[in-house]
C-alpha cells in the first residue's frame, strides 16, 4: 500500500512539474511576443513622422503612403494574445507593413532633395535600428515558440497541454514577398 502511495505521490509530482514547465514556456513565448509588440510600437510611433517628412517630397506615392498608413493602424491595433490565429493575422501584418516600408525606403532613392533631408536622414537611421532590435525580438520569440510547442506536442505534455489549455503558438515567418529574391535592376 506504501508502495502504491509512493508511486501515485512521484507521478503527481512528475505531472505538477511538468505542467509547471508548460505554463513557464507559454510565458516566455507571450513574454517575447510583447517584446515583438514593444518593437512594433516603437516602429508604429516613428512611421507618421516618416510619412510627414516624406509628404513633404513624394507627391507621387501618395497611394503607398496611405497604405503604410492603414496598415501602422492595423498593426496598432489590439489582439488576443491566446488565440493563434489573432496572432498570425497580427504577425503577417507586421510583416506587411514591413515590406511597405521597405518599399518606401526604396521609393525615397528617386527623390534626391528627400535623400539628403537631414530630418529623414535621421529617421531612416533610427527606422533601420528599430528593425534590427524587432530582427532580434524574432528570433528570440521563434526560439521561445519552439520550446513551447515541442513540450506541447511531445507525451505526456500534450496530456498536461490539453488539460492545462496551454496550445502552442504560431511561429514568426516572413511574408512570400520577403523571401522572393531580390533583382537588382528592379531599382535601376
Amino acid at each position: 500500500m506504501q508502495g502504491l502511495l509512493l508511486g501515485l505521490g512521484i507521478v503527481v509530482i512528475i505531472a505538477y512539474l511538468w505542467y509547471v514547465s508548460l505554463i513557464k514556456k507559454r510565458n516566455t513565448g507571450r513574454e517575447a511576443l510583447s517584446g515583438i509588440d514593444v518593437q512594433l510600437k516603437k516602429r508604429a510611433d516613428l512611421v507618421p513622422n516618416i510619412l510627414k517628412i516624406a509628404k513633404k517630397f513624394m507627391e507621387h506615392e501618395k497611394s503607398l503612403l496611405t497604405e503604410i498608413t492603414a496598415l501602422r493602424a492595423q498593426v496598432a491595433a489590439g489582439y488576443d494574445q491566446s488565440d493563434s490565429e489573432a496572432i498570425k493575422s497580427h504577425l503577417a501584418a507586421a510583416e506587411k507593413l514591413n515590406s511597405k516600408m521597405g518599399q518606401l525606403m526604396v521609393n525615397v532613392e528617386n527623390y534626391p532633395e528627400l535623400k539628403s533631408d537631414i530630418t529623414m536622414l535621421q529617421a531612416m537611421q533610427t527606422y533601420n535600428e528599430v528593425e534590427e532590435h524587432i530582427s532580434a525580438a524574432r528570433r528570440f520569440y521563434n526560439s521561445a515558440v519552439s520550446e513551447l510547442n515541442t513540450a506541447v506536442e511531445i507525451f505526456p505534455g500534450s496530456i498536461i497541454a490539453s488539460m492545462a489549455k496551454v496550445k502552442v503558438m504560431p511561429f514568426y515567418e516572413a511574408d512570400e514577398a520577403a523571401k522572393e529574391s531580390v533583382d537588382a535592376a528592379d531599382y535601376l
